[in-house]
């Protein structure tokens, strides 16, 4: 008898005031500035139509005006309810709520993606980059940000024995429910192991130190980050990937339409205020512009 396992474990902020409580005035304009410093580095310089994994209230949507639409998809609705009352409904964007497990869309229809301050809530990192990997176009780019493991903090701690796990070790560590730290050459591995070959890797936020914020002015500390960032130095709390999708599998970056059923992959049609699938005929909602592909509309 075969046994079915149970769905990857979910992080979601549904409901949260993550943008109010951890962003906004909260003393981490320098994280904001290295971040986007290193999506600039590793973004193409034009594209067709990126996935923005994760895109939780649109921080970093303004950094993807080279391509000419953005699909900006996250699980909480409520995150997007207020990136699209920022960003607008235009064609230009579409916004998606769904389980990054199991990604509603056709394969093959982005030429890009990007997946910032994501990953290390993702139990099954291998179920993730699959499904990133299937509907990318070939030799599309993916920019992928995590959590390291090796950060020096980590490497001192160990050393002096203040910390249990070794961060020299490749298997991940869940420090906190479903928040994980990775090792760089796992990474490296998985997104092999998914079809994608690593390009570059940026560090990032070598001076994510409160007593440090406190006395540089962030503008000089974001300008310190940029230099060190070009050695590769692979000791900061975080680390940019940049990886190319292989030769294989198929573009549909012309698709008339790049929906599909997250359950069964089917084709997906509008009828009103949902989408209904051809081949299992579940409903999906649309919420206020948002497509809702967390749950499908229980029959009454």
């Amino acid at each position: 008898m075969t046994k079915i396992e149970p769905p990857p474990r979910i992080c979601d902020y549904e409901g949260s005031n993550y943008r109010t409580e951890f962003w906004e005035n909260k003393g981490r304009d320098y994280e904001d500035r290295v971040e986007r410093m290193a999506l600039r580095r590793l973004l193409p310089k034009k594209g067709e139509r990126l996935l923005e994994i994760g895109a939780g209230f649109g921080r970093l949507t303004d950094e993807y005006h080279a391509y000419e639409q953005v699909v900006l998809l996250d699980y909480s609705l409520s995150q997007l309810q207020y990136a699209r009352e920022h960003w607008g409904s235009s064609e230009r964007y579409i916004y998606v709520a769904a389980d990054a497990y199991k990604l509603p869309f056709k394969p093959g229809v982005f030429d890009g993606a990007t997946m910032i301050r994501v990953i290390h809530h993702m139990a099954s990192v291998r179920t993730v980059l699959a499904q990133v990997r299937r509907v990318l176009s070939p030799e599309a780019i993916f920019i992928l940000e995590h959590a390291n493991k090796r950060n020096l903090k980590a490497l001192m701690r160990y050393s002096s024995k203040k910390q249990s796990w070794n961060p020299n070790d490749l298997e991940p560590v869940e420090f906190v429910e479903l928040n994980f730290d990775f090792h760089p050459e796992y990474i490296r591995q998985e997104l092999q192991a998914a079809g994608f070959s690593v390009e570059r890797r940026l560090p990032v936020s070598f001076f994510r130190l409160n007593s440090i914020k406190k006395v540089v002015h962030s503008s000089v500390l974001a300008g310190m980050d940029g230099l060190v960032q070009v050695t590769g130095a692979l000791y900061a709390p975080s680390v940019f990937v940049k990886a190319a999708a292989g030769e294989h599998g198929v573009s549909n970056l012309k698709a008339a339409s790049i929906l599909a059923c997250p359950d069964c992959g089917g084709d997906l049609e509008r009828n009103s205020d949902h989408m209904i699938c051809h081949r299992d005929h579940r409903r999906w909602a649309i919420r206020g512009g948002i497509y809702d592909f967390k749950a499908p509309i229980e029959d009454e």
